[in-house]
């Protein structure tokens, strides 16, 4: 099944490859024009605006809480008669220190609130966290793809695993553009899309 999209294009293959080219660019604009610092770091309405941001040349739900329940795997993610009241509590979750910080944005990743980009738009909204409260960023290529997933499988039930993969990989360089790019490349990179290279794009962006 494909989903619904503005392209009107009905093939997954097809939609996928269209998906990560648009949606990195828009991700290389978020971090050049200044944007993310704008947002308050750790809502649900940063989280949004991210989303939007990235997918809403693609889906008319971008930015939308969903209002469906959605799967992955064997993993039901919460399920809609409850996700507002898990957003909220989400919202209200102390995020002083880097364990304060995974927790949330494990409880994030088990609300997953919208129908498909919430792993590289909470990805993106952890990042945001972490350097307005730690000065801190994970620089994602140096998480493994294997580690990064299984520790994010077991995290509802043992976040150890998670808080360590990520803590391994911090780095205090939060605005260097180099570490957001790359970043950005794995993070599609742990859901399948490797076609596009950040870097490729940003020329592409320059010459436009």
């Amino acid at each position: 099944m494909t989903l619904e999209n503005r392209l009107g294009i009905t093939d997954s293959a097809e939609l996928a490859r269209a998906e990560e080219r648009i949606s990195k660019k828009r991700a290389l604009e978020l971090f050049a024009n200044g944007s993310l610092d704008s947002l308050p770091a750790g809502t649900l309405q940063a989280l949004v605006f991210i989303h939007r941001y990235l997918f809403s040349d693609i889906y008319s739900f971008a930015g939308k809480v969903r209002k469906v329940n959605i799967a992955k795997g064997n993993f039901r993610f919460a399920p809609v008669i409850y996700l507002q009241a898990a957003l909220e509590h989400i919202e209200q979750m102390p995020q002083s220190s880097f364990e304060e910080i995974v927790e949330k944005y494990v409880e994030m990743n088990i609300a997953h609130p919208f129908r498909e980009g919430n792993g590289r738009s909470t990805r993106i909204w952890l990042d945001l966290l972490l350097k307005k409260k730690l000065g801190m960023v994970v620089d994602w290529s140096k998480v493994d793809k294997e580690d990064y997933l299984l520790a994010m499988e077991r995290s509802p039930i043992r976040d150890i695993e998670i808080k360590h993969v990520l803590r391994e990989a911090l780095t205090d360089r939060i605005n260097d553009r180099d570490v957001y790019m790359k970043g950005i490349d794995h993070s599609y990179f742990y859901e399948g899309y490797n076609i596009f290279r950040t870097e490729e794009l940003a020329e592409d962006v320059e010459k436009e």
